[in-house]
C-alpha cells in the first residue's frame, strides 16, 4: 500500500490512492501501469485482454493463431475495434465478437443464475478486474485521468478524484470533465465506444455520466442519501463514499466483482430518447432497491412484502424492469428457483407504454415477456402456460376467465405493483391473489370451503409483493410495509421526495406559492326563502357565486395576466399552465371566459384547451371536449405539448389546459410551469395534483396560484410524504368485530339467514335456482329495512355495511382472521348493498338569478412566498379507521365517564360509555365541509352556537325511537349542554388536527 508523509496528507491523490488501495487489497483488482500496458489508440489494455482470452478460451485462441499466425493479435484488435465502433462497448462485452473462420470470443463472463454448472462459475471467477492511475489517454495531448477501471482489458469507468481539504470537490471534477475532457477523437471518452461511465467524486459525494459532451454534459448524483435528503451518511473510520470500494451495511461495494459485473450484465442498457441514444447506468437508489429486494428474496424465499417508496423522478420504470428480470433468474442457496413467474400489475386501464417498453428491452430471450393488451383470457393462458414475465392491468383479474384458474398454489410468483395504493386492497387485488393460489376443492364441507376462501385473502406463501409508490397511504403501509422493531410498518426501501428535490431530479413545487381570497356579497330576492337555508342550500349558494360570470371573469383576468407576466417567458416561450377547477361546469365556464378575455385583449399568442369527460349542458347548450377543442380527446396531450408524434410542431400552439378531475393526476407534461387551483385539495389528492409541476426542464421555474386553499393546508398534505412515510399506529383488527356488532343491533340482519345464504353461496358454481334462493334471503333483510321509517338509521346502516365490506377486505389481506362468520357476513352484505333501495334524494335546489343577485365580488392576494418544507418536517399517517371518530384522549375519556355518571344519577338510567359514544354518529352527520372550516378558522366562542343547534337537531332525530335518551336531550338542559360541549371539543380538536386526514 502506498504511504504518504504528513505534508502530503491533504493532496488530492490521497483520496485517489485510498480508493485504488482498497480495490487492490479488498476487491481483487490488479494494478496496471498505463505507460506500458495502455494502448491509447485502441483504449484497451491489450496485454490483459490477451491474457484473459488465452487462459479462458485456449481452443479459440489456438484457432486464431493457427489461421492468422504472427498477425493473430493484430487481427483480434482490428476486429474488436470495428465492433466497438459499430455495436458499442456494452454489447461487445455482453455478446463477444466473431472472427473468420468461426472463431468466437467471449470478452466477459457474467455471474450465472445457478451454481449447478461449475464451468460457468469458474468462467465468472476468471474475469480480470484491473485499475490504472494517472492515465494519459490521448495521442494529442498529455491530459491525464485520475483513475480508469477495466474488465479483461476493456475500459468500464473513468474517474476524477478531488479532496475537499484542498478546496476542491466533486463539482470541480465535473467541471474538469466538461472543460478539459473533450471526447472528440478520444476512443476512451467516446460515447458507447469507450468507457461505459465516468465518475466525479471527493470524500463525501459522487456523481456520474455515461455521455461526455463538453459543456452539455449532464452529471447525475450517485449518492446513498443522508438523513432523508441528498448526500451520504458518515462511515466510521472511512470516507463517506466508501460504498464505491468497500462492502458495508449498504451491501457489496459498487466496484466489487459481483456488483460491477451485474451492472454491466443485468442493469445497463441503451435506449432511444427522441433522436438520441441514451446509455442508462442505474442510479444508486435503483441499484440498491433491486439488489436489496433480490438478496432478501434469495435468502428468505417467497411470501414476503416489499414496499418501495420512490419519489417521482426516481426512474421507477427502469427499476421495475430490472427487478422483474432478476426475480425470474433468482436461485436460493439450494440452487432452486425462487420465483417461477413475475407479474407486473397496474391499475391503469391502458397499459403504460413506457413501462412495457422498458421491461421488454431487457429481454434476452424472445418470448419471455407477455404483454396482456387483449382480453382477460389472454392473461389466463399466460398464467396457465407458465409465462416468465407478465405485464397486465389489475382489472383483468376480476373477470370470470380468471375464476377458472386453479392449481397455481405450488408455483411461486413475484407480483410487482406499478403504483401501490388503496385499490390494491380491493376486489381486483383479492381476485389476483385467489387466481394465483386457488386449488381444486378438497372438501365438500362448506365450513372448510369458507375457511379456505377466507385464508386465500391473507398473506400467501407462494406470492411476494413488490409494491412501488411515491405516496403510500395508511392502507398501503400496513398491506405492504415491513414491520420493524417497534411493531409499526415502514418501507423496505426509500428514495424520498426530499432527496429527489435536493438532488435535482424533481422540482419543489411549493417554492413559489401564492394564495388568493375571494370576497362576495349576495342579495336574496326573498329573504326568508327556505330553499336557501340549511347546509345544502348554503352550498348551492356558494356554488352559484363561484360560477357567476363576474367571479369567473375576475379569476380569468388574474390568471391570464399572471401567466403572461411571469410564466410565458419560461422555457424559451414553451411554458404551459394548468387550471384545476371544481367541476365540469366550472371547467367549461372557465374555458369560455378565458377565450373571451383573450379575444377582448387581443392576445393572439395565447390559446387554451379544456379537458372533461362526457357531455355537459351549460346555459342550454350541450358541450363535449371535442366540440370545444376541435379535435379528438386522444390528441389533447400532444396538442398541448405542441409536437406531433413524428416530432414536427403543430401550427397552432396551446399554453393553458383547464381540467376537472381528468388530467388532474397521472398526467406527465414536463413543460407545465404553472398551476392555477380553484378547487379544495387535501391529503394525497393535493400532493398528486401539484406534483404535475415537478418534472425537470432546464432553467424551469414553477408557480402556483391558489384560490381555494391556504399554504398551511398544502403543507399539511405534503408533510407525510416529504421524507420516509411512517404510520402512527397499527390498525386494531378487532374493529371488524365492532362493526359486526353494530350491524346486528339494527335488527335488520338475521344470523340464521346469513348462515343459510353462506351454505349456498360458497358451495361452488351457482345455478339459476341458487341465485333465486339467495335473492330471497336477502329480500327478507330488505323487508325489515323498509318498514323502518327512520331515514337516519337506514342511512347509518348503509354506511356501516360499506364500512364493513371495505374494512374486512383490507384486514383479511393483512392477516389470517380464522373466523368464517366474518367471511359469511361479507358475502351476504356484498349482495345486500346492491339490492338495498336507494335513499330518497330530495330534488336539487336550482339557484337562479331570480333568487339571488351578486352585489359585490373581489379577489385579493392573501399569501405569497416559499411554502417548501424543511428537513425533518414530517408527520406520521394516522391508523386506519374505516368508521367512527378519532380515538379518545385521556382527558376526553375522563370527561365522558363523568357525563355518563351524571346522566345516570339524575335520571336513574343505566347508560354506558358505549351508549354515549353513539353521539359520535351525530358528529359524523353534522360535520360538513362548511362546519369543519368554521371550527378550524374561528375561536370556539364564535362557532359554538352554530354547532350546538346542529348537534341538538341531529341528536333528536337519531334517538327518535329511544324515548329515554330523547327525553333527556330535550328536557334536561344541563345534561344536554355537558354532552354537547364534550362533543364540540372533540369536533374542534379533529377539525384542527389534520384537515387532510
Amino acid at each position: 500500500m502506498t504511504t504518504h508523509t504528513a505534508q502530503s496528507a491533504h493532496k488530492e491523490f490521497v483520496v485517489q490512492q485510498h480508493l485504488i488501495d482498497k480495490l487492490i487489497n479488498g476487491e481483487g483488482y490488479v494494478e496496471r501501469d498505463p505507460a506500458t500496458h495502455y494502448d491509447r489508440k485502441r483504449a484497451i489494455d491489450t496485454g490483459l485482454l490477451v491474457q484473459f482470452l488465452q487462459s479462458t478460451q485456449p481452443d479459440e485462441w489456438a484457432k486464431l493463431v493457427a489461421h492468422y499466425a504472427t498477425s493473430a493479435e493484430d487481427t483480434l484488435f482490428k476486429q474488436l475495434e470495428k465492433e466497438l465502433k459499430a455495436r458499442g462497448a456494452l454489447d461487445v462485452m455482453r455478446n463477444g465478437i466473431k472472427i473468420v473462420p468461426g472463431i468466437k470470443f467471449a470478452l466477459c463472463y457474467f455471474r450465472p443464475a445457478s451454481a449447478l454448472s461449475p464451468q460457468r462459475v469458474a468462467e465468472y471467477k476468471a474475469n480480470i478486474l484491473s485499475v490504472m492511475k494517472e492515465v494519459e489517454y490521448s495521442e494529442k495531448h498529455g491530459n491525464r485521468l485520475d483513475i480508469a477501471l477495466f474488465v479483461n482489458g476493456l475500459p468500464i469507468a473513468t474517474m476524477e478524484a478531488k479532496n475537499t481539504l484542498t478546496g476542491t470537490t466533486f463539482k470541480h471534477a465535473e467541471k474538469q470533465y466538461k472543460a478539459d475532457r473533450s471526447p472528440a477523437g478520444e476512443p476512451l471518452l467516446t460515447f458507447k465506444r469507450g468507457a461505459l461511465v465516468h465518475f466525479a467524486f471527493d470524500e463525501d459525494n459522487v456523481s456520474m455520466t455515461t455521455r461526455l459532451a463538453n459543456g452539455k454534459t449532464r452529471f447525475l448524483p450517485f449518492n446513498r442519501g443522508r438523513d432523508g435528503g441528498a448526500g451520504n451518511p458518515d462511515v466510521a473510520g472511512e470516507f463517506r463514499v466508501a460504498y464505491l470500494y468497500h462492502s458495508g451495511d449498504w451491501g457489496k461495494a459498487i466496484f466489487s466483482r459481483e456488483v460491477v459485473l451485474d451492472i454491466i450484465g443485468r442493469f445497463m442498457h441503451l435506449e432511444r430518447n427522441g433522436k438520441q441514444d441514451v446509455l442508462i447506468f442505474p442510479r444508486f437508489q435503483q441499484l440498491s432497491a433491486v439488489r436489496k429486494c433480490i438478496a432478501h428474496a434469495g435468502a428468505y424465499g417467497t411470501g414476503h412484502n416489499y414496499l418501495i417508496q420512490h419519489s417521482a423522478g426516481s426512474g421507477k420504470s427502469n427499476t421495475i424492469g430490472w427487478l422483474a428480470h432478476q426475480t425470474i433468474n433468482l436461485h436460493d442457496s439450494a440452487d432452486e428457483a425462487v420465483f417461477n413467474t413475475a407479474i407486473i400489475v397496474t391499475d391503469r386501464i391502458v397499459l403504460d407504454r413506457q413501462l412495457q417498453a422498458t421491461v421488454s428491452q431487457f429481454e434476452q430471450v424472445a418470448g419471455v415477456v407477455k404483454k396482456i393488451d387483449g382480453t382477460s383470457n389472454q392473461l389466463k393462458e399466460a398464467i396457465e402456460k407458465g409465462a416468465r414475465i407478465i405485464i397486465t392491468t389489475i382489472q383483468k383479474f376480476s373477470t370470470e376467465h380468471l375464476e377458472a384458474i386453479s392449481g397455481q398454489g405450488k408455483r411461486k410468483f413475484a407480483v410487482i405493483i406499478d403504483e401501490a395504493h388503496s385499490s390494491q386492497s380491493g376486489k381486483a387485488a383479492q381476485s389476483m391473489s385467489q387466481a394465483l393460489t386457488r386449488e381444486a376443492d378438497s372438501s365438500d364441507d362448506v365450513e372448510d370451503i369458507i375457511a379456505a376462501y377466507q385464508k386465500s385473502r391473507g398473506p400467501q406463501p407462494n406470492i411476494s409483493f413488490f409494491a412501488f409508490t411515491a405516496t403510500p397511504k395508511n392502507t398501503t403501509m400496513q398491506r405492504f410495509g415491513s414491520v420493524g422493531a417497534g411493531g409499526l410498518p415502514h418501507p423496505f426501501h426509500t428514495y424520498s421526495m426530499r432527496q429527489a428535490i435536493e438532488e435535482g431530479f424533481i422540482l419543489d413545487v411549493l417554492q413559489n406559492y401564492m394564495t388568493y381570497k375571494a370576497y362576495y356579497e349576495l342579495e336574496k330576492a326573498i329573504d326568508d326563502d327556505p330553499t336557501l337555508s340549511g347546509r345544502k342550500g348554503q352550498r348551492k349558494v356558494a356554488r352559484y357565486a363561484s360560477l357567476h360570470p363576474t367571479a369567473i371573469g375576475q379569476k380569468v383576468e388574474v390568471i391570464v395576466e399572471h401567466f403572461r407576466r411571469h410564466v410565458m417567458k419560461e422555457l424559451n416561450g414553451q411554458a404551459k399552465a394548468m387550471i384545476v377547477t371544481q367541476s365540469r361546469e366550472h371547467a367549461v365556464r372557465y374555458f369560455l371566459g378565458l377565450k373571451k378575455y383573450i379575444e377582448d385583449q387581443g392576445y393572439n399568442d395565447l390559446r387554451a384547451l379544456v379537458a372533461f369527460s362526457g357531455s355537459l349542458d351549460v346555459d342550454g347548450v350541450t358541450y363535449t371536449e371535442p366540440d370545444l377543442t376541435g379535435f379528438a380527446e386522444s390528441e389533447l396531450p400532444n396538442r398541448l405539448d405542441g409536437v406531433k408524434k413524428d416530432g414536427t410542431p403543430y401550427p397552432e400552439q396551446y399554453q393553458i389546459l383547464i381540467v376537472a378531475e381528468k388530467y388532474q393526476t397521472g398526467f406527465d407534461q414536463p413543460k407545465l410551469c404553472a398551476m392555477y387551483v380553484d378547487k379544495k385539495l387535501a391529503g394525497l389528492q393535493a400532493v398528486q395534483t401539484l406534483s404535475r409541476l415537478n418534472r425537470i426542464r432546464p432553467h424551469k421555474q414553477t408557480f402556483v396560484l391558489d384560490f381555494q386553499n391556504t399554504i398551511e393546508d398544502i403543507q399539511t398534505a405534503f408533510r407525510p410524504y416529504f421524507e420516509v412515510t411512517s404510520l402512527e399506529a397499527m390498525t386494531d383488527p378487532n374493529q371488524v368485530y365492532e362493526l359486526e356488532s353494530r350491524l346486528m343491533t339494527f335488527g335488520y340482519l338475521d344470523k340464521q339467514e346469513v348462515e343459510r345464504f353462506a351454505t349456498t353461496f360458497f358451495k361452488g358454481a351457482l345455478t339459476g335456482a341458487d341465485r333465486a334462493a339467495l335473492q330471497g334471503l336477502v329480500k327478507q333483510t330488505i323487508a325489515r329495512f323498509e318498514v323502518d321509517d327512520d331515514e337516519g338509521r337506514q342511512e347509518e346502516f348503509r354506511q356501516l355495511c360499506r364500512s364493513y365490506l371495505r374494512f374486512y377486505t383490507f384486514i383479511a389481506q393483512v392477516m389470517n382472521l380464522g373466523d368464517t362468520d366474518l367471511e359469511k357476513l361479507h358475502g351476504y352484505l356484498a349482495w345486500l348493498v346492491r339490492m338495498l333501495p336507494d335513499r330518497e334524494v330530495p330534488p336539487e335546489i336550482e339557484v337562479t338569478d331570480d333568487m339571488l343577485s351578486l352585489q359585490k365580488f373581489k379577489i385579493e392576494e392573501k399569501e405569497r412566498g416559499n411554502a417548501a418544507l424543511s428537513p425533518g418536517d414530517h408527520e406520521a399517517l394516522k391508523a386506519i379507521e374505516e368508521f367512527g371518530a378519532k380515538p379518545y384522549t385521556e382527558d376526553e375519556q375522563k370527561e365522558l365517564s363523568e357525563i355518563v355518571k351524571a346522566f345516570n344519577e339524575r335520571h336513574g338510567t343505566t347508560f354506558s360509555e358505549a351508549d354515549m359514544i353513539r353521539f359520535e354518529q351525530v358528529n359524523l352527520d353534522i360535520m360538513t365541509e362548511d362546519l369543519t372550516e368554521m371550527l378550524k378558522n374561528n375561536p370556539p366562542d364564535v362557532v359554538f352556537n352554530a354547532y350546538s343547534q346542529a348537534f341538538f337537531a341531529s341528536a333528536v332525530r337519531m334517538f327518535q325511537r329511544e324515548t329515554e335518551m330523547r327525553n333527556i336531550i330535550m328536557t334536561d338542559q344541563e345534561a344536554r349542554d355537558k354532552a354537547i360541549r364534550h362533543f364540540f371539543n372533540r369536533a374542534m380538536r379533529e377539525a384542527r388536527e389534520d384537515s387532510a386526514a
